[in-house]
């Protein structure tokens, strides 16, 4: 693996409100969505095969940072529970160069050999290679913002976040978070309705 480990990962975007994990587990999360923003960001779906049908373009993978996790400020409450050593990977979701999404993800360093071999080729594609049996569970629903994440989105925050864990034969095998451009409303429409996102928050 270490042609493949890059960079050290940047430091994740800061929190700005999170829904309740036992309200994301029961769907009873993300009242304030649209509908379509809410299958989305709640949904079982791949976002790679989302963001593919809506826009009508394949999406690229351009990889930031793939290395060893040295930091556990800002994540996921869920990677504590991956076999360390861990690595991290991140990258932008692209479609005709536009960045769409942003993604980072935890792994077992070891798994992350086995499983991430082409580093430019979408997770889902990766783990599903082979056909083999996944369960992807969401965990998290939150509002995050960076100075990077609105040069990279080309627009002010703050974004919709959120987190899932991809099980295999009922063991964790990686914990992802990603976080989508205010672009996505062109073919979603507006994100949320009725109160204002402030108000809610």
């Amino acid at each position: 693996m270490a042609d493949t480990l890059l960079t050290r990962p940047w430091v994740s975007p800061t929190s700005l409100w999170e829904a309740p994990i036992s309200e994301v587990l029961n769907a009873r999360a993300g009242d304030q969505l649209s509908g379509a923003w809410k299958l989305l960001l709640l949904g079982d779906g791949s976002p790679t095969r989302h963001l593919h049908l809506l826009t009508g373009t394949p999406i690229t993978i351009d990889l930031i940072a793939m290395g060893a996790e040295l930091e556990s400020r800002g994540r996921p409450a869920e990677v504590a529970e991956l076999v360390p050593p861990l690595l991290r990977r991140q990258v932008w979701l692209r479609c005709n160069g536009q960045a769409l999404a942003w993604a980072e993800s935890w792994w077992n360093q070891a798994e992350a050999e086995q499983y991430l071999r082409d580093r430019q080729q979408p997770i889902w594609l990766s783990l599903t290679s082979e056909r083999a049996e996944l369960f992807r569970e969401v965990d998290g629903l939150a509002q995050v913002n960076a100075d990077w994440l609105e040069q990279g989105f080309a627009a002010p925050g703050p974004f919709w976040s959120r987190h899932y864990r991809f099980f295999r034969q009922g063991r964790e095998l990686t914990v992802i978070r990603e976080v989508f451009s205010p672009a996505l409303e062109r073919w979603l429409g507006p994100s949320r309705h009725g109160e204002d996102l402030h108000k809610v928050l």
